[in-house]
Protein backbone atom coordinates (compact mmCIF):
# COMPACT_ATOMS: atom_id res chain seq x y z
CA UNK A 1 0.00 0.00 0.00
CA UNK A 2 2.93 2.69 0.71
CA UNK A 3 4.67 1.75 -2.48
CA UNK A 4 1.25 2.48 -4.35
CA UNK A 5 1.26 6.19 -2.83
CA UNK A 6 4.75 7.21 -2.68
CA UNK A 7 4.63 5.96 -6.22
CA UNK A 8 1.64 8.46 -7.12
CA UNK A 9 3.42 11.40 -5.30
CA UNK A 10 6.23 10.98 -7.12
CA UNK A 11 3.78 10.71 -10.54
CA UNK A 12 2.42 13.98 -9.84
CA UNK A 13 5.83 15.72 -9.34
CA UNK A 14 7.13 15.08 -12.58
CA UNK A 15 6.77 16.65 -15.73
CA UNK A 16 3.71 16.08 -17.45
CA UNK A 17 4.76 14.13 -20.87
CA UNK A 18 5.81 11.34 -18.56
CA UNK A 19 2.49 10.19 -17.75
CA UNK A 20 3.44 6.92 -19.59
CA UNK A 21 6.26 6.16 -17.58
CA UNK A 22 4.12 7.23 -14.44
CA UNK A 23 1.66 4.43 -15.29
CA UNK A 24 3.67 1.89 -16.20
CA UNK A 25 5.71 2.12 -13.04
CA UNK A 26 2.10 1.88 -11.58
CA UNK A 27 1.50 -1.74 -13.19
CA UNK A 28 5.10 -2.85 -12.26
CA UNK A 29 3.79 -2.01 -8.84
CA UNK A 30 0.43 -3.40 -8.51
CA UNK A 31 1.79 -6.34 -10.98
CA UNK A 32 4.42 -7.13 -8.05
CA UNK A 33 2.24 -7.17 -5.28
CA UNK A 34 -0.42 -9.47 -7.08
CA UNK A 35 2.63 -11.68 -7.33
CA UNK A 36 4.14 -11.11 -4.44
CA UNK A 37 0.41 -12.44 -2.79
CA UNK A 38 -0.13 -14.86 -4.90
CA UNK A 39 2.74 -16.78 -4.11
CA UNK A 40 2.93 -16.21 -0.52
CA UNK A 41 -0.75 -17.84 -0.34
CA UNK A 42 0.35 -20.57 -2.09
CA UNK A 43 3.02 -21.43 -0.68
CA UNK A 44 1.46 -21.07 2.84
CA UNK A 45 -1.50 -23.78 1.63
CA UNK A 46 1.16 -26.01 0.37
CA UNK A 47 3.00 -25.86 3.26
CA UNK A 48 0.26 -26.41 5.29
CA UNK A 49 -0.66 -29.86 3.33
CA UNK A 50 2.81 -31.26 3.21
CA UNK A 51 3.41 -30.45 7.16
CA UNK A 52 0.08 -32.13 8.05
CA UNK A 53 1.23 -35.30 5.73
CA UNK A 54 4.79 -35.17 7.23
CA UNK A 55 3.51 -36.04 10.91
CA UNK A 56 1.24 -38.27 9.61
CA UNK A 57 3.03 -40.50 7.40
CA UNK A 58 4.54 -43.82 8.80
CA UNK A 59 6.67 -44.87 5.01
CA UNK A 60 10.26 -43.73 5.93
CA UNK A 61 11.19 -43.07 2.21
CA UNK A 62 7.71 -41.04 2.00
CA UNK A 63 8.81 -39.09 4.97
CA UNK A 64 12.11 -38.36 3.59
CA UNK A 65 10.56 -37.01 0.33
CA UNK A 66 8.02 -34.49 1.94
CA UNK A 67 10.95 -33.53 4.00
CA UNK A 68 12.77 -31.90 0.68
CA UNK A 69 9.37 -31.06 -0.50
CA UNK A 70 8.72 -29.13 2.63
CA UNK A 71 11.85 -27.35 2.71
CA UNK A 72 11.61 -26.44 -1.03
CA UNK A 73 8.02 -24.79 -0.52
CA UNK A 74 9.74 -23.16 2.63
CA UNK A 75 12.62 -21.93 0.04
CA UNK A 76 10.08 -20.37 -2.45
CA UNK A 77 7.85 -18.91 0.30
CA UNK A 78 10.84 -17.14 1.59
CA UNK A 79 11.91 -15.89 -1.96
CA UNK A 80 8.37 -14.89 -2.22
CA UNK A 81 8.78 -12.35 0.81
CA UNK A 82 12.18 -11.64 0.66
CA UNK A 83 12.41 -10.74 -3.13
CA UNK A 84 9.25 -9.27 -3.09
CA UNK A 85 9.27 -6.74 -0.02
CA UNK A 86 13.14 -5.52 -1.70
CA UNK A 87 11.26 -4.90 -5.11
CA UNK A 88 8.44 -3.03 -3.56
CA UNK A 89 11.27 -1.17 -1.31
CA UNK A 90 13.02 0.01 -4.70
CA UNK A 91 10.00 1.44 -6.05
CA UNK A 92 8.83 3.26 -2.89
CA UNK A 93 12.18 5.31 -3.54
CA UNK A 94 11.40 5.58 -7.44
CA UNK A 95 14.13 3.37 -8.19
CA UNK A 96 16.83 6.25 -7.06
CA UNK A 97 19.71 3.81 -6.15
CA UNK A 98 22.18 6.65 -5.20
CA UNK A 99 19.95 8.33 -2.90
CA UNK A 100 18.85 5.04 -0.50
CA UNK A 101 22.40 2.79 -1.46
CA UNK A 102 24.95 5.11 -1.84
CA UNK A 103 27.34 1.89 -1.08
CA UNK A 104 25.55 -0.61 -2.60
CA UNK A 105 24.57 -2.60 0.27
CA UNK A 106 21.72 -3.25 -0.43
CA UNK A 107 22.02 -3.89 -3.91
CA UNK A 108 24.61 -6.71 -3.08
CA UNK A 109 21.84 -8.35 -0.78
CA UNK A 110 19.51 -7.74 -3.65
CA UNK A 111 21.28 -9.72 -6.03
CA UNK A 112 22.53 -12.11 -3.74
CA UNK A 113 19.14 -13.05 -2.76
CA UNK A 114 18.25 -13.40 -6.38
CA UNK A 115 20.96 -15.75 -7.00
CA UNK A 116 20.23 -18.02 -3.84
CA UNK A 117 16.55 -18.50 -4.46
CA UNK A 118 17.10 -19.08 -7.99
CA UNK A 119 19.51 -21.91 -7.51
CA UNK A 120 18.32 -23.21 -4.17
CA UNK A 121 14.74 -24.57 -5.92
CA UNK A 122 16.77 -26.11 -8.53
CA UNK A 123 19.28 -27.56 -6.10
CA UNK A 124 16.02 -29.27 -3.61
CA UNK A 125 14.64 -30.39 -7.78
CA UNK A 126 17.40 -32.69 -8.48
CA UNK A 127 18.46 -33.69 -4.53
CA UNK A 128 14.69 -35.03 -4.55
CA UNK A 129 15.42 -36.73 -8.16
CA UNK A 130 17.86 -38.40 -7.02
CA UNK A 131 16.57 -39.61 -3.23
CA UNK A 132 13.37 -41.26 -5.17
CA UNK A 133 16.00 -42.86 -7.84
CA UNK A 134 17.65 -44.35 -5.16
CA UNK A 135 14.59 -45.51 -3.40
CA UNK A 136 12.93 -47.21 -5.96
CA UNK A 137 15.92 -48.98 -7.63
CA UNK A 138 17.82 -49.34 -4.97
CA UNK A 139 15.31 -50.09 -2.23
CA UNK A 140 17.46 -52.30 0.15
CA UNK A 141 20.32 -49.34 -0.04
CA UNK A 142 17.72 -46.48 0.91
CA UNK A 143 16.00 -48.27 3.44
CA UNK A 144 19.28 -48.98 5.15
CA UNK A 145 21.88 -46.99 4.10
CA UNK A 146 20.15 -43.30 4.11
CA UNK A 147 18.73 -42.54 7.57
CA UNK A 148 17.01 -39.43 8.52
CA UNK A 149 19.95 -37.68 9.65
CA UNK A 150 21.45 -38.19 6.04
CA UNK A 151 19.19 -36.74 4.06
CA UNK A 152 19.04 -33.68 6.44
CA UNK A 153 22.44 -33.13 5.75
CA UNK A 154 21.98 -33.17 1.88
CA UNK A 155 19.50 -30.51 2.74
CA UNK A 156 22.10 -28.72 4.18
CA UNK A 157 24.36 -28.99 1.76
CA UNK A 158 21.93 -27.70 -1.21
CA UNK A 159 21.38 -24.78 0.73
CA UNK A 160 25.19 -24.25 1.59
CA UNK A 161 26.09 -24.69 -2.38
CA UNK A 162 23.30 -22.25 -3.09
CA UNK A 163 24.92 -19.75 -0.43
CA UNK A 164 28.17 -20.21 -1.66
CA UNK A 165 27.76 -19.11 -5.10
CA UNK A 166 25.47 -16.00 -4.03
CA UNK A 167 28.22 -14.53 -1.62
CA UNK A 168 31.01 -15.84 -4.54
CA UNK A 169 30.85 -12.42 -6.08
CA UNK A 170 30.92 -10.22 -2.89
CA UNK A 171 34.00 -12.38 -2.23
CA UNK A 172 35.53 -11.80 -5.09
CA UNK A 173 35.13 -7.99 -5.04
CA UNK A 174 32.71 -8.54 -7.74
CA UNK A 175 30.18 -6.59 -6.57
CA UNK A 176 26.39 -7.35 -8.06
CA UNK A 177 25.36 -4.62 -10.04
CA UNK A 178 21.58 -2.38 -11.13
CA UNK A 179 20.36 -3.52 -14.29
CA UNK A 180 18.91 -1.78 -16.95
CA UNK A 181 15.21 -1.24 -15.87
CA UNK A 182 16.41 0.01 -12.48
CA UNK A 183 13.88 -2.14 -10.39
CA UNK A 184 16.74 -5.21 -9.44
CA UNK A 185 20.47 -5.88 -9.07
CA UNK A 186 21.68 -9.46 -10.85
CA UNK A 187 25.63 -10.30 -12.06
CA UNK A 188 27.78 -7.91 -13.97
CA UNK A 189 27.02 -8.77 -17.84
CA UNK A 190 27.35 -5.57 -19.65
CA UNK A 191 30.69 -4.45 -20.74
CA UNK A 192 32.23 -7.03 -18.68
CA UNK A 193 35.66 -6.26 -17.35
CA UNK A 194 37.84 -9.16 -16.92
CA UNK A 195 37.19 -13.05 -17.55
CA UNK A 196 35.57 -13.21 -13.89
CA UNK A 197 32.95 -10.82 -14.75
CA UNK A 198 32.23 -13.69 -17.49
CA UNK A 199 32.71 -16.73 -15.57
CA UNK A 200 29.97 -15.86 -12.40
CA UNK A 201 26.90 -15.71 -14.67
CA UNK A 202 28.39 -18.88 -16.34
CA UNK A 203 28.79 -20.93 -13.39
CA UNK A 204 25.26 -19.62 -12.02
CA UNK A 205 23.51 -20.85 -15.42
CA UNK A 206 25.92 -24.30 -15.88
CA UNK A 207 25.01 -25.47 -11.99
CA UNK A 208 20.93 -24.50 -12.80
CA UNK A 209 21.17 -26.56 -15.76
CA UNK A 210 23.13 -29.28 -14.48
CA UNK A 211 20.32 -29.61 -11.82
CA UNK A 212 17.85 -29.55 -14.32
CA UNK A 213 19.71 -31.90 -16.02
CA UNK A 214 19.98 -34.57 -13.28
CA UNK A 215 16.32 -34.23 -12.40
CA UNK A 216 15.70 -35.29 -16.04
CA UNK A 217 17.70 -38.39 -16.14
CA UNK A 218 16.97 -39.50 -12.45
CA UNK A 219 12.84 -38.94 -13.13
CA UNK A 220 13.46 -40.52 -16.21
CA UNK A 221 15.04 -43.42 -14.25
CA UNK A 222 12.24 -43.72 -11.73
CA UNK A 223 9.57 -43.81 -14.01
CA UNK A 224 11.05 -46.52 -16.27
CA UNK A 225 11.58 -48.40 -13.16
CA UNK A 226 8.46 -48.10 -11.84
CA UNK A 227 7.12 -48.65 -15.31
CA UNK A 228 8.66 -52.03 -15.34
CA UNK A 229 7.70 -53.19 -11.89
CA UNK A 230 4.23 -52.34 -12.79
CA UNK A 231 4.11 -54.76 -15.91
CA UNK A 232 6.24 -57.21 -14.64
CA UNK A 233 3.53 -57.60 -11.80
CA UNK A 234 -0.10 -57.89 -13.45
CA UNK A 235 -1.74 -57.30 -9.84
CA UNK A 236 -2.00 -54.17 -8.42
CA UNK A 237 0.90 -53.66 -5.36
CA UNK A 238 0.11 -51.77 -2.59
CA UNK A 239 4.10 -50.30 -2.22
CA UNK A 240 4.27 -48.89 -5.38
CA UNK A 241 1.09 -46.26 -4.83
CA UNK A 242 3.13 -43.57 -3.14
CA UNK A 243 5.75 -44.04 -5.48
CA UNK A 244 3.95 -43.31 -8.31
CA UNK A 245 1.93 -40.21 -6.23
CA UNK A 246 5.92 -39.02 -5.57
CA UNK A 247 7.12 -39.40 -9.35
CA UNK A 248 4.07 -37.97 -10.95
CA UNK A 249 4.67 -34.52 -8.41
CA UNK A 250 8.34 -34.87 -9.54
CA UNK A 251 7.70 -34.91 -13.08
CA UNK A 252 5.68 -31.89 -12.73
CA UNK A 253 8.18 -29.60 -10.56
CA UNK A 254 10.50 -30.90 -13.08
CA UNK A 255 8.60 -29.45 -16.05
CA UNK A 256 7.72 -26.08 -14.40
CA UNK A 257 11.51 -25.86 -13.83
CA UNK A 258 12.33 -26.36 -17.25
CA UNK A 259 9.65 -24.20 -18.87
CA UNK A 260 10.17 -21.36 -16.61
CA UNK A 261 14.08 -21.27 -15.26
CA UNK A 262 15.07 -22.86 -19.00
CA UNK A 263 15.23 -19.47 -21.26
CA UNK A 264 17.13 -17.14 -18.62
CA UNK A 265 19.72 -19.94 -17.77
CA UNK A 266 20.18 -20.14 -21.25
CA UNK A 267 19.83 -16.64 -21.81
CA UNK A 268 22.51 -15.79 -19.72
CA UNK A 269 24.87 -17.84 -21.44
CA UNK A 270 24.40 -16.02 -24.40
CA UNK A 271 24.53 -12.82 -22.92
CA UNK A 272 27.81 -13.68 -21.10
CA UNK A 273 29.31 -14.65 -24.50
CA UNK A 274 28.77 -11.91 -27.01
CA UNK A 275 28.31 -8.78 -27.34
CA UNK A 276 25.06 -6.76 -25.77
CA UNK A 277 22.81 -5.03 -27.96
CA UNK A 278 19.64 -2.98 -27.49
CA UNK A 279 17.05 -5.66 -26.58
CA UNK A 280 19.18 -7.78 -24.30
CA UNK A 281 18.24 -5.88 -20.91
CA UNK A 282 14.58 -5.91 -21.84
CA UNK A 283 15.10 -9.84 -22.77
CA UNK A 284 16.39 -10.47 -19.37
CA UNK A 285 13.95 -8.48 -17.72
CA UNK A 286 11.50 -10.82 -19.81
CA UNK A 287 12.90 -14.12 -18.53
CA UNK A 288 13.41 -13.13 -15.02
CA UNK A 289 9.78 -12.73 -14.70
CA UNK A 290 8.89 -15.66 -16.17
CA UNK A 291 11.37 -17.41 -13.53
CA UNK A 292 9.30 -15.78 -10.98
CA UNK A 293 6.45 -18.60 -11.75
CA UNK A 294 8.39 -21.01 -10.68
CA UNK A 295 7.89 -20.06 -7.34
CA UNK A 296 4.23 -19.52 -7.73
CA UNK A 297 3.68 -22.88 -10.02
CA UNK A 298 5.51 -25.33 -7.49
CA UNK A 299 3.18 -25.10 -4.63
CA UNK A 300 0.78 -26.05 -6.55
CA UNK A 301 1.72 -29.07 -7.45
CA UNK A 302 1.69 -30.45 -4.08
CA UNK A 303 -1.53 -29.27 -3.79
CA UNK A 304 -3.59 -30.58 -6.79
CA UNK A 305 -0.87 -33.77 -7.76
CA UNK A 306 -2.13 -35.41 -4.04
CA UNK A 307 -3.43 -38.89 -4.29
CA UNK A 308 -6.76 -38.04 -2.96
CA UNK A 309 -7.31 -35.52 -5.66
CA UNK A 310 -6.12 -38.25 -8.48
CA UNK A 311 -8.24 -40.21 -6.90
CA UNK A 312 -11.26 -38.16 -7.20
CA UNK A 313 -10.13 -36.91 -11.06
CA UNK A 314 -9.68 -40.64 -11.97
CA UNK A 315 -13.21 -41.54 -10.70
CA UNK A 316 -14.93 -38.60 -12.36
CA UNK A 317 -13.13 -39.72 -15.39
CA UNK A 318 -13.88 -43.19 -14.81
CA UNK A 319 -17.52 -42.26 -14.50
CA UNK A 320 -17.94 -39.81 -17.34
CA UNK A 321 -16.57 -42.76 -19.86
CA UNK A 322 -18.23 -45.27 -18.33
CA UNK A 323 -21.81 -43.26 -18.84
CA UNK A 324 -20.54 -42.68 -22.62
CA UNK A 325 -19.55 -46.06 -22.71
CA UNK A 326 -23.56 -46.92 -21.79
CA UNK A 327 -24.79 -44.83 -23.93
CA UNK A 328 -22.89 -46.29 -26.89
CA UNK A 329 -24.13 -49.41 -26.52
CA UNK A 330 -27.64 -48.15 -25.81
CA UNK A 331 -27.50 -46.66 -29.15
CA UNK A 332 -26.07 -50.22 -31.11
CA UNK A 333 -29.08 -51.78 -29.72
CA UNK A 334 -31.44 -49.35 -31.23
CA UNK A 335 -29.77 -49.33 -34.43
CA UNK A 336 -30.20 -52.79 -34.49
CA UNK A 337 -33.46 -53.30 -33.98
CA UNK A 338 -34.05 -50.41 -36.21
CA UNK A 339 -31.70 -52.24 -39.01
CA UNK A 340 -33.92 -55.92 -38.04
CA UNK A 341 -37.53 -54.62 -38.44
CA UNK A 342 -36.03 -52.52 -42.24
CA UNK A 343 -34.92 -56.16 -43.08
CA UNK A 344 -38.99 -57.27 -41.82
CA UNK A 345 -40.44 -55.11 -43.76
CA UNK A 346 -39.10 -56.56 -47.07
CA UNK A 347 -39.77 -60.56 -46.30
CA UNK A 348 -42.41 -62.42 -47.35
CA UNK A 349 -45.54 -63.00 -45.90
CA UNK A 350 -44.33 -65.78 -44.34
CA UNK A 351 -41.30 -64.81 -43.26
CA UNK A 352 -43.38 -62.33 -41.44
CA UNK A 353 -45.48 -64.20 -39.79
CA UNK A 354 -42.81 -66.03 -38.54
CA UNK A 355 -40.98 -63.77 -37.35
CA UNK A 356 -43.91 -61.70 -35.31
CA UNK A 357 -44.60 -64.27 -33.85
CA UNK A 358 -41.08 -64.88 -31.99
CA UNK A 359 -39.85 -61.33 -31.73
CA UNK A 360 -36.42 -60.42 -31.09
CA UNK A 361 -35.35 -60.38 -27.65
CA UNK A 362 -32.05 -58.07 -25.70
CA UNK A 363 -30.49 -61.28 -25.66
CA UNK A 364 -30.24 -62.46 -28.95
CA UNK A 365 -29.74 -59.03 -29.83
CA UNK A 366 -26.53 -58.92 -27.60
CA UNK A 367 -25.74 -62.26 -29.43
CA UNK A 368 -25.94 -60.64 -32.61
CA UNK A 369 -23.70 -57.95 -31.28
Amino acid sequence: MSANGSSETGCRSEVRPSNNTCSQKELSVITSVISMTVGIFSNSLALFILVKSYNRIRIKSKASFLLFASSLVVTDLLGHLVNGSLVLFVYSYHKKWEMFDPHHIICSLFGACMVFFGLSPLFLGSAMAVERCIGVTRPIFHSTGLASHHMKRLLGLTWLLAALVAVLPVLLWRPYKVQSSRSWCFFHMEEPKDWLDVLLPLLFSMLGLLALLLSIVCNTMTSCALLQSRLRRKHHCRGTSYHIEMICQLLAIMLVSCVCWGPLLIRIIVLSTKAKDDSASFSLLMVVRMATWNQILDPWVYILLRKAVLRKIFMLLQSSWGSKSHKLHHWQRSMLRSSVETSNSGAGPSECHSLGKLPLSDTVIKSIT
